[in-house]
């Protein structure tokens, strides 16, 4: 058990180190109206070193709330819109050869910047995705005979359109288990679309400054790895992500048929460090068993594994994710 100095002193010292957070939202919302929900979770990607799989129907802003977290922070940002006819070498880079020196050289790719945005990911193929994988996993880039560290801060952010699936080649699970957090986006409230129209027909369309250092985020990263985790949020987060693998333990017969495979254990690190992350977005030195909650979907949805019983059912995962967070005991 931590006493409580120590909590008001992590209090204190998040107190102090969360302030840019401020000025990130102030930027964000200069451009982005409403979709507070896909802002937080960019964050807590970037907090928690984690890529974010955003899913929404086409206009929801989602290429343009990267563009613009990027630019809130001074960091570099590739966009990589992925096509069909796109090459591993179009995504990593390539050796080419130079005349004048007579030797090979390494033209590095896209790849190399603070901040992926791979839009419309699963419109390449799958030798495509799976040079961003190594990417994603391994923070470094193998060109040649040559591996390339990738400078940190490194966060994809990948969009995918759940309307067209003509042409598209789905995710392989094991891509879909790398990315953190996915996050489905929806339609704005009337209000807020009221005020898009405006925004969009005015003269000017308002733009990002950048407000944050790349070291104050890495600074915030070590900040969010010391915030609290009490033994009893462990096992919540446990109890949770087990539930997917052994339903009938947890009383949950009715999906023993609906899960073909439960959630990694990637899901339960990963939510540990989101809801460490999500505590941080609230100004708090510990995890409480709400923060495990806000971001238990998300975390989830896309590590669990439906049968075809599921399906002619009607089942989906965030019902089973549901289901499970009603019948686990909350610490």
């Amino acid at each position: 058990m931590a006493d409580n100095i120590d909590i008001r002193e992590l209090n204190e010292r998040i107190e102090k180190e969360s302030a840019f957070l401020d000025l990130i939202n102030l930027e964000m919302k200069k451009v982005i109206i409403g979709q507070k929900n896909m802002i937080d979770r960019l964050i807590i990607g970037l907090l928690s070193n984690g890529h974010v799989l955003l899913e929404g129907v086409p206009g929801l802003a989602k290429t343009l709330a990267i563009k613009s977290l990027a630019q809130t922070i001074k960091a570099s940002f590739s966009r990589i819109q992925f096509t069909p006819d796109l090459l591993p070498a179009d995504l990593i880079g390539t050796m080419i050869y130079s005349q004048k020196k007579e030797e090979f050289l390494v033209k590095k790719g896209p790849v190399f910047a603070h901040f992926i945005l791979a839009d419309e990911i699963n419109r390449a193929p799958a030798k495509v995705q799976s040079a961003l994988l190594e990417a994603m996993q391994e923070r470094q880039v193998t060109i040649g005979d040559e591996t390339h560290k990738i400078e940190e801060p490194f966060l994809v952010l990948a969009t995918e359109n759940p309307l067209e699936q003509e042409g598209t080649y789905p995710l392989p699970e094991a891509q879909v288990d790398r990315f953190m957090l996915k996050v489905i986006i929806n339609y704005p409230e009337k209000d807020e679309e009221k005020a898009i129209i405006r925004q969009n027909v005015s003269q000017k369309f308002p733009h990002t400054n950048p407000v944050v250092s790349v070291d104050e985020i890495l600074k915030a990263r070590m900040v969010v790895r010391d915030i609290y985790l009490d033994e009893k949020i462990e096992n919540y987060i446990t109890d949770i992500v087990f539930a997917t693998r052994y339903p009938v333990s947890y009383n949950l017969n009715q999906y023993e048929n609906m899960i073909s495979y439960g959630a990694s254990p990637r899901a339960s690190i990963n939510l540990a460090l989101a809801a460490k992350a999500y505590a941080f977005l609230k100004r708090r030195g510990y995890v409480i068993p709400e923060d495990v909650r806000a971001i238990a979907h998300d975390v989830m949805r896309h590590r669990i594994g439906l049968t075809y019983e599921a399906e002619a059912e009607n089942i989906t995962s965030e019902e089973i994710i549901n289901e499970i967070l009603n019948v686990i005991e909350v610490p």
